[in-house]
């Protein structure tokens, strides 16, 4: 471990939960690295830390590509000389039930929210291991608990992240790796204001999915950061292949 300020890696940093996320880390004096698809993105919101003072980084990455994955892991150790906290934020996500799914919508989706976070985490873990252990906070999604509708694949992508972290937990934990998910409900994100802009009618989509929320609204990105970042602190150390529901009560109903 670096220490108290720690060396995080965010993928998906660009927008949302993982803007929200590398915002909390950096508040705190972690050096943050800004992972996303989206160079641009990714750039600004390092910019824009680095103007609280922040020591950030911004790599463009497609997790479902194991080479950039690797070389965002190296980039990470030559600017700040390790990784202690790696969040997998990034992922993808297609509307429509089993029938509706194709096999090329399938095969993307676990492309980057499945194997992504286990190129990600299979890079990371040595440089933990050698540094003496670290932690990885996996966004898994609510869905893999309480399905929605004409969201097939997503789900079953989000399942297959909470599996694989308790098997990384089991795995590793004696080596001195912690390893946890977030299952959040709808948050009022830039990636849920494009799956209601592409419907017919979104502020009758923006309502339905108020609805469905026993609290009455959405989740803020700052709500799961706020708990992504308390499973990577010491306050966390008992916590070992647990998923944290963060969804309104969604869950419970």
């Amino acid at each position: 471990m670096s220490g108290l300020r720690r060396v995080v890696v965010v993928t998906g940093a660009g927008s949302g939960i993982g803007r929200a996320t590398a915002t909390a880390f950096a508040a705190i004096g972690d050096r943050v690295v800004i992972a996303d698809y989206d160079e641009a993105a990714a750039e600004a919101v390092a910019a824009e830390l680095r103007e609280t003072g922040a020591e950030t980084l911004a790599v463009a990455v497609d997790v479902s590509d194991r080479a950039q994955v690797n070389a965002m892991v190296a980039a990470s150790v030559a600017r700040f000389g390790g990784l202690d906290v790696l969040v997998n934020n990034a992922a993808v996500g297609v509307a429509g039930d089993l029938l509706e799914t194709s096999a090329a919508d399938l095969e993307r989706t676990f492309a980057v929210n499945v194997v992504g976070v286990f190129q990600c985490c299979q890079a990371a873990i040595p440089v933990m291991l050698e540094a003496g252990g670290g932690v990885i906070v996996n966004v898994a999604s609510v869905v893999a608990l309480a399905a929605v509708e004409r969201r097939a694949a997503y789900t079953a992508s989000k399942g297959a992240v909470v599996a694989l972290t308790r098997s990384i937990a089991v795995d590793f934990m004696r080596r001195g790796i912690r390893c946890n998910a977030v299952a959040p409900g709808t948050v009022d994100s830039p990636w849920v204001g494009r799956i209601i802009g592409d419907q017919a009618d979104p502020v009758a989509a923006r309502q339905a999915m108020v609805e469905r929320q026993p609290l009455g609204r959405l989740g803020r990105p700052e709500e799961i950061a706020a708990a992504i970042r308390y499973l990577a602190s010491p306050e966390a150390a008992f916590i070992h292949g647990s998923c944290l529901v963060i969804d309104g009560g969604f869950s419970a109903r």
